[in-house]
């Protein structure tokens, strides 16, 4: 995929997360269920690198779950999301950073969990992906582990229904869709399907070593598919 199409489709998705901010919020209050699976890998204190933090809804799980011994890193390309995360993170030593980490990585710090939930599919074209998910593996610190999630949408009729067509001048790749918001305002964002083929693919790209596998979240408990993945103790 060329840049200029990369381009055109990250802000397609940052117009809608301003055109559906409050709506977003509105509508992602509760934890997944699938964040569960990880509370046994995890003993406070911690050092967390949340990606694509949004509202802090993560945060906030692990503040109800582990307490606030924990030190928090939330990053986000939306301001207005940002605001009701520090809302939603009293007690928590939070650092909270407006920034769109697709163009502009995080290349250095080191962190118990990295946490990317909700984001992967909106990461335009397939190597940009790879570099993306390799390089916060970079971010993990020896011993801790990098948890993603991919977004079975294209599994699912209801989510097929709202599939719009692309323009014709733009040239897009395999599983590359736009999908539409049906609530209380209309706008589209582009969602990349990660199929089984490439989530191998992307957990190849981490260099680590995935511990646990599962599919969970959703009406029918699978709508998203999980990788945990350990950076091994004695990682130089």
């Amino acid at each position: 995929m060329n840049e200029a199409t990369i381009h055109y489709l990250n802000i397609i998705n940052r117009e809608f997360y301003q055109t559906t901010a409050a709506s977003f919020d509105a509508s992602r209050s509760q934890p997944w269920p699938g964040w569960e699976y990880l509370l046994p890998h995890l003993e406070p204190p911690l050092s967390i690198l949340d990606v694509g933090c949004g509202n802090g809804r993560f945060g906030r799980f692990l503040i109800d779950q582990l307490g606030t011994n924990l030190t928090y890193y939330g990053v986000d390309s939306n301001p207005d999301l940002l605001a009701s995360a520090r809302s939603a993170l009293p007690g928590l030593d939070a650092r909270l950073e407006h920034r769109d980490i697709i163009t502009d990585p995080l290349t250095e710090g080191e962190y118990d969990l990295v946490a990317l939930f909700g984001m992967i599919h909106h990461v335009p074209g397939f190597q940009q992906r790879r570099d993306f998910i390799h390089t916060l593996a970079q971010r993990v610190a020896p011993g801790g582990l990098f948890a993603f999630a991919a977004w079975r949408f294209y599994d699912y009729e209801r989510f097929r229904d709202r599939i719009v067509p692309w323009p014709d001048d733009i040239e897009v790749e395999r599983h590359d869709y736009l999908l539409d918001w049906r609530r209380d305002v209309r706008a589209v964002r582009y969602c990349h399907y990660v199929d089984d083929a490439e989530h191998a693919e992307l957990v190849t790209a981490t260099g680590l070593t995935e511990i646990a596998a599962y599919r969970a979240d959703g009406h029918a408990g699978d709508v998203n598919r999980y990788s945990l993945l350990r950076r091994d103790k004695n990682h130089d």
